[in-house]
């Protein structure tokens, strides 16, 4: 039957409610037809229709969307068992070409967090299950309920067509944060104690061993695909593992694909080739979340390219750069960063000459003319946030579908570009290997206290996108922080006392510039520190090594006050 609006629709399928409903809502009576479907349209109060829409599908039926399927099964919902807790629910939203989500995500006047208002009606978002009221926890596995308005905007403008929503109503929200609920821990909870996130891992051919993988089929599962790495070899070396099942190959979904399309593919790259994979174990989790596993929920740290994020401080000439509107050699037209000048805190800030400008403070210059941006610029006053890369990065992304926005890496600076080498991770291509439960780990925690000089503090901070954690990504030969101890690949726990373990990098800049020219920083190795998380034991200044009487003073000094 062709239904000519989701009024239609509704009527056909709830033609036997509805005139139990007529009573409720005070609809006029009609005579009964034989099929609701054949009721005028007019002759019904269309706001008493969409009143019993509301109370049809809030209290009789759930939606369910099913793995693969854009429009969601109705499933009639039966009483439940109250459960301890509020109930999270995973909202899946896949819009096509030329389509929006169909919602607005609105703040509400001095709280946090973000609430779902005017859903299109009968549009993606209605679809998939959402409400008015509704709260956002997470976007394709990003917490942003402790995110900034923008930012969260921001983050669901760059995932394209698809996301994956974890929300509570509004109660339920509203209940949880009177109880003093961790909602973080909530979401982390609801993935299960196995889970581990997806891996993007960029695999660059060796002249001795190629690509150093084979792919083969799961047997007994149509549409899965089992990675089988060699020891060593340039997959295994970009992070793929021994049984990860493949997800996604160069752009395409692998369970799209037959095995015998992906060995051509494999055969028919040139250097270098960009997979999707998880682990088995970790794939139970989005089964059972009834969610799919998509790139802007994976770890990237093996990726060629990276988005920096740089922060810069206006100085007495400006910013000391010229920005230009200019075409790649694939023909798109970009905002073009030219004749960086020395000594210039643009320079300093680490803006390279012919990279491409993606983001003015978090906003896309993509659709933006060329005098927007300068003014832009000049409207931040006495800092700036650009974002940047070279284009041959973003024709890489291009071509894998995909944002480069996804991969931003903060990066924070302060001495002459011809000392410093900005640093994603301190292991770029083997991963650390996770201590067993039964190998006992020294922790090497360290307050390290500095003074200013000439070159600042002397280090980086680095952060990896959708991975908590400051880190230390350099630090300078010579300078205050290595003076102190400081060693790259440490992890900031506290800045002048103060915990900055689930703090952005913006946050921790300005805790740093809090202190003046002194600062203390707690800090501890990176394998220490996910021993510690790992078996829940507190970071904590009694588990520092030998520090002389004057750092133990600062110590005492720094921790924040009690109330």
């Amino acid at each position: 039957m062709y239904y000519h609006s989701c009024d239609d629709l509704l009527k056909e399928h709830f033609k036997e409610h509805f005139y139990s409903l007529q009573a409720i809502l005070k609809i006029p009576h009609q005579p009964k037809p034989n099929h609701l479907g054949n009721v005028a349209a007019s002759a019904l109060d269309v706001n008493c229709l969409s009143r019993a829409k509301l109370l049809i599908l809030t209290q009789r039926f759930t939606f369910g969307p099913k793995e693969g399927i854009d429009n969601p099964a109705m499933v009639i919902a039966g009483e439940t068992e109250p459960v301890s807790g509020p109930s999270l629910r995973m909202c899946v939203l896949k819009r096509e070409e030329g389509e929006t989500f169909g919602f607005n995500l609105r703040v509400q006047k001095g709280r946090q967090g973000h609430v779902f208002r005017q859903l299109q009606s009968c549009g993606v978002a209605e679809r998939s299950g959402l409400n008015d009221g509704d709260r956002l926890l997470e976007v394709n596995e990003m917490f942003v309920d402790n995110m900034g308005h923008m930012e969260v905007a921001r983050w669901i403008q760059v995932c394209g067509s698809q996301l994956c929503l974890l929300v509570l109503d509004g109660q339920a929200y509203d209940k949880a944060v009177s109880e003093g609920r961790d909602l973080r821990e909530l979401a982390k909870t609801n993935r299960g104690e196995e889970w581990k996130p997806p891996r993007l891992c960029h695999i660059t051919r060796e002249a001795s061993s190629g690509l150093g993988f084979s792919i083969v089929p799961v047997e007994g599962e149509e549409g899965k695909f089992s990675t089988s790495p060699v020891n060593g070899g340039a997959a295994q070396k970009a992070g793929v593992k021994k049984g990860d099942h493949l997800i996604w190959i160069n752009g395409a979904m692998a369970s799209e694909l037959t095995h015998s399309a992906i060995s051509k593919m494999v055969k028919k790259c040139n250097d270098h080739m960009t997979v999707l994979v998880i682990d088995s174990e970790s794939e139970k989790s989005y089964a059972r979340r009834k969610m799919p596993i998509l790139p802007p929920m994976a770890d990237a740290v093996s990726m060629p390219y990276q988005p920096r994020r740089l922060h810069l401080v206006l100085g007495s000439e400006g910013y000391g750069f010229l920005l230009r509107k200019e075409k790649t050699g694939a023909g798109r037209t970009v905002h073009m960063v030219r004749e960086v000048v020395k000594g210039s805190p643009a320079e300093l800030g680490s803006v390279k000459e012919g990279e491409v400008l993606l983001e003015v403070n978090g906003e896309p210059t993509g659709s933006l003319g060329h005098d927007e941006v300068v003014n832009k610029i000049r409207q931040s006053g006495q800092n700036v946030t650009l974002t940047t890369m070279p284009p041959q990065g973003q024709e890489f992304y291009t071509k894998l579908g995909l944002s480069p926005l996804l991969f931003c890496v903060n990066v924070t600076t302060g001495i002459p570009m011809e000392k410093r080498e900005i640093l994603i991770t301190p292991e770029l291509t083997v991963p650390p290997v996770e201590p067993q439960e039964d190998v006992q780990i020294n922790p090497n925690v360290r307050l390290c206290v500095l003074q200013m000089g000439s070159v600042g503090f002397g280090f980086h901070l680095g952060s990896i996108q959708q991975k908590p954690g400051i880190f230390i990504s350099q630090v300078t030969a010579g300078g205050p922080g290595q003076s102190s101890g400081l060693l790259q690949g440490d992890v900031v726990v506290e800045v002048n006392g103060q915990n900055v373990e689930k703090e952005s990098v913006e946050d921790v800049i300005l805790h740093v510039k809090k202190g003046g020219s002194s600062l203390s920083l707690l800090v501890v190795d990176q394998r220490g520190y996910e021993w510690l998380k790992k078996n829940e034991k507190p970071i904590k200044v009694n588990q520092l090594a030998t520090t002389s009487e004057g750092e133990k003073n600062v110590s005492k000094a720094a921790e924040p006050p009690t109330e």
